[in-house]
């Protein structure tokens, strides 16, 4: 944490000077203020329009993730599902095959049903497969947004306090009050930190193992 506020030389201050910073910063600092409070707002809103248009395609990646799976258990019950449905054509014919009065034709063609059935009931087990990872992986990447957007949360928390920081130092430029203290003040805005990324810009923490956890804290305050 930064420490102390004595002059780092011996030279007295002129006050026209000290006067003259103290009302730059006055004018600045609101500007800054409302620049930050545009930026969050318009991100919050932002966000806030993604959630929702999410929110509206929720339900249809429910209802695909359902569909895939009625469509994956029908072809693989093997009583009155697709892929029972070959064992069942070959069941029912098989006497046919075996029937030595049967004609070589007929005796083609039905090899040939078969055939055509073995083609169609593959063809629908390629097709369900795919399908089924796929809703499964939109879904998967939902949740991952979902999870980036909680990160706004955190970083409109951040601005505010700093907003509202630079609203106090104004007001303590303009009240002609002594100078406040340095650390008092810190100490003051520390306390209000909500998260410990906060704290640990605060204090000047250098080392990125200590950000890096951090920055799964995905909590909403």
């Amino acid at each position: 944490m930064q420490q102390g506020t004595a002059p780092v030389s011996g030279e007295a201050v002129d006050p026209q000077a000290a006067s003259a910073l103290v009302a730059l910063c006055a004018g600045l600092l609101p500007v800054w203020s409302r620049h930050l409070a545009t930026s969050r707002a318009q991100s919050e809103a932002a966000v806030a329009e993604m959630l929702q248009a999410f929110s509206d395609i929720g339900p249809h990646i429910n209802m695909a993730e359902r569909q895939s799976e009625q469509i994956n258990d029908a072809l693989t019950q093997t009583n009155g599902g697709v892929s029972g449905l070959v064992a069942a054509c070959e069941h029912k014919l098989s006497p046919l095959l075996q029937d030595a009065q049967l004609s070589a034709g007929g005796r083609a063609a039905i090899e040939e049903v078969l055939a055509m059935v073995r083609r169609a009931v593959g063809v629908l087990e390629q097709v369900a497969r795919p399908f089924q990872h796929e809703t499964q992986m939109v879904a998967a990447q939902v949740d991952r947004m979902y999870m980036g957007f909680q990160y706004q949360d955190r970083i409109s928390q951040m601005m505010a306090l700093l907003e509202g920081d630079m609203a106090r130092l104004q007001d303590a430029l303009q009240g002609g009050a002594p100078a406040p203290e340095l650390d008092a003040w810190l100490a003051q805005l520390e306390s209000q930190y909500a998260m410990s990324e906060q704290r640990v810009i605060h204090s000047e923490i250098a080392g990125t193992e200590c950000a890096q956890d951090d920055s799964n804290e995905t909590t909403f305050f």
